[in-house]
């Protein structure tokens, strides 16, 4: 228990590290004028076996400096309890640390910054079993490959040496009822793929 505890709390210092430059928000890289107010960088377990990545911080993220904690997080919660998992076991994060104005997708280029500058070495940190990416925004930005999130949802990909889920965005759930079934199911494979 304590060398688990140990390598929680290095990774935890491994990633506050990583984030220091870019407390002074409006000077990082990261940041998207507009209605942007803090850099979300994520939570939960630094030692997690399943990674979480959205595509940005949404109104509520922004406000609170957490990620999916709005509607949409409300509903990964629930989804995480059907599929037997805690919150506070896995890691969310976002491609994007910075809401775009008006909620809008994000640009190319945002998603390659938040990918390049600091998604990539939170992965390597955590160094998670399983990364499910949170719609079509993240699985392009993260992979840079043009798969169709209504085609490919809930098949496992290799990125890097990782095992990749991609996941419908909850945001889409919320639009598009009729998908529930189908985002509950491929949140239920997480386990079968532990």
């Amino acid at each position: 228990m304590v060398k688990a505890e140990n390598k929680n709390l290095e990774k935890e210092v491994l990633l506050k590290n990583l984030y220091a430059p870019h407390r002074d928000f409006k000077n990082s890289p990261l940041f998207i004028p507009g209605e942007c107010t803090s850099i979300v960088f994520g939570e939960g377990n630094p030692d997690a076996e399943i990674l979480f990545i959205g595509e940005a911080p949404g109104k509520m993220e922004d406000i609170e400096g957490r990620p999916f904690v709005g509607q949409s997080g409300r509903l990964l919660n629930r989804a995480l309890e059907f599929a037997e998992l805690k919150r506070e076991e896995v890691y969310i994060t976002n491609i994007v640390k910075c809401r775009p104005p008006n909620n809008r997708t994000p640009l190319p280029n945002e998603l390659a910054i938040g990918r390049d500058l600091l998604l990539l070495d939170q992965i390597r940190i955590i160094n998670p079993k399983i990364i499910c990416t949170l719609g079509s925004a993240a699985l392009t930005g993260l992979t840079q490959k043009g798969y169709s999130i209504t085609k490919i949802h809930g098949s496992p990909l290799t990125f890097l040496e990782y095992v990749l889920l991609p996941l419908y965005h909850p945001a889409y759930i919320l639009r598009n009822r009729r998908e529930a079934p189908n985002f509950l199911a491929d949140i239920k494979k997480i386990k079968t793929l532990l």
